[in-house]
C-alpha cells in the first residue's frame, strides 16, 4: 500500500469532495462517481441505580456501521455486477444454492487533494454488495450518463496513517 504524501500544516481551506478513489482487490475501481460518506452510530444504554435520584446514567452499547453506496457510469467493465453476482446468481440459485465464497472484500477509499495527492485514506472491513442497480433508468428523451450503483454492508471503517505535515505544501 501507498504511503500517504505529506500535507501542509498551513492549509485553512477544507479538501474538495471530488477527487477520490476507490479500491478493491489491490485495484481501482475505474468510473467511481460518487460514495456515500462513512458513518457508524453507537446506541446508548442507560441504566440507574436503585439508590439514584432521577438522574440516568449512560454508557456505550453496540456499534453499527452505515451502508456505503457506490455509483458508476456504465461501461463494459463489470467490476460491480461480478462483485454483487458472488451473493446473488440467478444461474447459482437454478442449481440448487448459491456460494458465498469470496463475498467479503476490504475496501479502501482515498481522498486526494486537488494535485491528486493521497490526503486521507479509509480502509472499509468485510464490505459485501447488500444491492445491486445494474442500470438507472431508460428515458429516450434524456441526456444523461447511465449509472449502475450497488449498496454495501460492512463491518467497520477506520482512517488509516497521520500523515506528516509538511509547511511547503498547500492546497493551492
Amino acid at each position: 500500500m501507498a504511503k500517504l504524501q505529506p500535507v501542509g500544516s498551513n492549509i485553512i481551506f477544507p479538501y474538495k469532495n471530488f477527487r477520490f478513489q476507490v479500491k478493491w482487490d489491490n485495484d481501482i475501481v475505474a468510473g467511481v462517481s460518487k460514495v456515500t460518506g462513512l458513518k457508524w452510530t453507537t446506541e446508548v444504554v442507560s441504566h440507574r441505580e436503585g439508590n439514584d435520584p432521577s438522574t440516568a446514567r449512560h454508557s456505550p452499547g453496540r456499534t453499527s456501521f452505515e451502508p456505503i453506496t457506490l455509483e458508476r457510469g456504465i461501461t463494459v467493465d463489470q467490476t460491480f455486477i461480478n462483485w454483487a453476482n458472488l451473493v446473488w446468481d440467478t444461474r447459482n440459485a437454478t442449481l440448487g444454492g448459491i456460494s458465498l465464497a469470496g463475498f467479503k472484500k476490504n475496501i479502501t477509499i482515498e481522498l486526494m487533494n486537488t494535485q491528486a495527492v493521497i490526503v486521507r485514506r479509509y480502509s472499509v472491513f468485510n464490505a459485501w454488495v447488500s444491492s445491486c442497480t445494474g442500470q438507472a433508468d431508460l428515458d429516450a428523451n434524456a441526456n444523461a450518463v447511465l449509472i449502475e450503483s450497488i449498496v454495501l454492508q460492512n463491518e467497520g471503517w477506520q482512517l488509516e496513517g497521520d500523515p506528516a505535515p509538511d509547511p511547503t505544501a498547500s492546497e493551492f
